[in-house]
């Protein structure tokens, strides 16, 4: 049997490339989710309770992007975050799952502001992810915006656009917290998942969703054909993610965990099926605006490399090569490991 290589952020760089922007002004990384939304920052806040509640989604979309709220509660409660949140900024949006009463859900979430629905399940090419689409499709029309995953082939991709899915969250088991590909050997790489849904020709978007470390990374996401990126991990353990900061020998931190772990299954629904995460503590990292900052002068550092001012053209421009284990070795600032 022959094996199709696949490649990893790690595994690629960008070629610098001539470049006659002379202000980062000039750079504008903003994108269509669709003809009605329009996010200036290509940055979505993952939908886990200890990343997106009401200060992390106003924070993200007032910093040009969007907060998409967690369905780990009540509808109630979800509604409730959604509400604060509409009267604060004017795009948010909440997650839904595809049984029980998300059809219930989806529909009160929509009547109190969030104009963006998730259909949010690990392994989105499935018929409930199908059925669920078009059931909202029904009861909403187009008064919402339905994003859908996740997936990891282009197959996947191009049958949750069809099955009227307008953006895809596209990448499995490559987040920090996320053990599928362990636990079920199922899975892809994820800048090779956006290399091949980029290769759709239908009109829905692509996010890139999970394996992100870094606002370089964002920029081969974004190169490889991605519109915007999910995060989770680089928002964590921030004032703005939901949880309590704990004092601890080695310093201050805030729980972090995968919507598919133990003890984040059992908080929510009191029982556990597959494991397919982790729950750990991470380092307080401070005010997440200080993170979102970061990450988008990285981002628009990285456009200038490739001289591209827009999302578009840096795709067009784009130059990949692969590098080594030698290569990425030399890539990271190394002084430190000295001796």
């Amino acid at each position: 049997m022959r094996f199709k290589e696949a490649l990893t952020y790690d595994d690629v760089l960008l070629i610098p490339q001539y470049s006659d922007i002379e202000s980062r002004k000039e750079v504008k990384i903003g994108n269509g989710l669709d003809e009605n939304i329009h996010l200036d920052f290509p940055v979505i806040s993952a939908p886990m309770d200890t990343v997106t509640e009401l200060n992390m989604a106003t924070s993200v979309a007032e910093m040009g992007g969007l907060g998409v709220v967690h369905r780990y509660n009540t509808i109630d409660d979800q509604c409730i975050i959604v509400k604060n949140a509409w009267e604060k900024v004017e795009i948010v949006g909440a997650a839904v799952g595809v049984t029980g009463d998300y059809l219930k859900r989806a529909s009160r979430l929509a009547h109190h502001g969030a104009k963006v629905l998730c259909v949010d399940v690990a392994h989105g090419h499935h018929k409930l992810v199908e059925r669920a689409i078009k059931y909202i499709k029904d009861l909403l029309h187009d008064s919402v915006h339905i994003m859908a995953g996740n997936v990891a082939t282009l197959e996947g991709f191009n049958d949750l656009a069809d099955w009227g899915a307008d953006s895809i969250r596209c990448n499995i088991g490559g987040g920090s917290i996320c053990s599928t590909r362990i636990q079920t050997g199922h899975g892809m790489p994820g800048l090779q998942t956006i290399f091949e849904c980029a290769m759709s020709d239908r009109s829905a978007k692509i996010v890139a969703d999970g394996g992100i470390r870094s606002s370089g990374d964002i920029v081969k996401a974004i190169a490889a054909g991605a519109d915007f990126v999910m995060l989770g991990s680089l928002l964590a353990g921030t004032d703005e993610s939901p949880g309590e900061k704990v004092v601890t020998l080695g310093g201050v931190k805030k729980e972090y965990r995968g919507m598919a772990s133990k003890d984040a299954q059992i908080k929510w629904r009191g029982r556990y099926s597959s494991n397919e995460g982790i729950s750990t503590f991470i380092p307080y990292k401070g005010s997440v605006e200080t993170i979102l900052e970061d990450l988008r002068n990285g981002i628009v550092s990285g456009f200038s490399y490739s001289g591209a001012r827009t999302i578009m053209e840096l795709q067009t421009k784009a130059k990949f090569i692969k590098q080594t284990n030698a290569g990425l070795g030399e890539s990271r600032t190394h002084i430190l490991g000295k001796k």
